[in-house]
């Protein structure tokens, strides 16, 4: 059966995937990404175990992978298949395309972990349909895809859709990226646990715990939410008149709150508008197998562009 290896390279695990042509996902696995050992071991990790899967696939589909999709965080050069810079990996300049390639003896496309994601989410999930979206999962922090004519614009130097660094709050927090007042420092799920476990006094709480008091009614966790919103109204204000996007999706752990973001969301940002033309914000559909579906989806773009070039040559 005709399959390509999905992997989602994440800071602490691995998610993958044998994707059929259909977008079947024919079989999953997960392992650690095990960045304790260093960043050289994550890289044969990564190496091991998509040769792992490349051996499932020929034992029980009858043949290999026809090609490899992968998903990392950081900075991506993907023209050239190169992991730029990972902090939480350790990695600079890791030319993984190659390595992966020269392991699986398959061509191989490297892609921007919320960009892969936003590409299925764009193409078969929540912006299905839509020709142009702005993907922005909300999770420890914020990024996002911008989606054109069914694919992800990665920008010029691979750094395209960075909206959690949009400053938001001129002199505010410090980011580490080296601003003040970035969005991801007021309205990702780490920032929301922060401020709400500071306002109710247990160092534990975190921004599930806050939505759960916001919905039932606590004033200090709705002023910790309004704070959120608002924040993140700025920032889509910003890229909405920028990119005037037809779909707007949110994603990550943030929107797992539901109508409690959303409902407010929508009117924060409704109130912003003036010439733009509001778009439908909508919640993510594919939850965490949005990388590893993306990452399938590259693969087999590859081997289509590669079949289109063969023929036109």
């Amino acid at each position: 059966m005709r399959h390509v290896i999905a992997l989602d390279v994440g800071g602490t695990g691995m998610k993958a995937a044998l994707v059929g042509a259909d977008g079947t996902l024919l079989h999953r696995a997960r392992r650690a990404t095990g960045r304790e050992r260093g960043p050289d071991a994550v890289v044969e990790g990564i190496l091991g175990f998509a040769a792992a899967l490349r051996a499932h696939g020929v034992e029980h589909f009858g043949e290999p992978a026809l090609a490899a999709g992968v998903a990392v965080p950081g900075v991506v050069d993907e023209a050239h298949g190169t992991a730029v810079y990972a902090a939480n990996l350790g990695w600079r300049d890791v030319p993984l395309r190659d390595l992966l390639g020269a392991r699986l003896g398959v061509p191989v496309a490297l892609g921007h972990d919320v960009r892969t994601g936003g590409l299925a989410e764009g193409r078969i999930g929540a912006g299905e349909g839509a020709d142009r979206f702005l993907f922005v999962p909300l999770g420890t922090g914020i990024a996002g895809a911008i989606g054109i004519a069914g694919g992800v614009e990665a920008g010029a130097h691979g750094t395209a859709g960075e909206i959690g660094h949009i400053v938001v709050r001129p002199g505010g927090v410090p980011c580490p990226c080296g601003q003040r007042g970035c969005l991801e420092r007021y309205a990702s799920a780490a920032a929301v646990g922060e401020a709400w476990a500071a306002a109710c006094g247990r160092a534990d709480a975190d921004a599930a715990d806050c939505a759960a008091a916001v919905a039932a009614g606590d004033p200090d966790a709705v002023r910790v939410w309004r704070h959120a919103v608002d924040a993140l109204a700025d920032g889509l204000i910003t890229a909405l008149t920028l990119l005037d996007p037809r779909t707007i999706i949110i994603g990550g752990g943030l929107a797992e709150a539901g109508e409690t973001l959303f409902a407010p969301l929508r009117e924060a940002v409704r109130r912003r508008v003036t010439f733009q033309t509001l778009p439908p914000i909508v919640p993510a559909a594919l939850g965490d197998t949005a990388g590893c579906l993306g990452a399938g989806l590259m693969a087999w773009d590859l081997l289509e562009s590669t079949d289109r070039t063969e023929v036109t040559t």
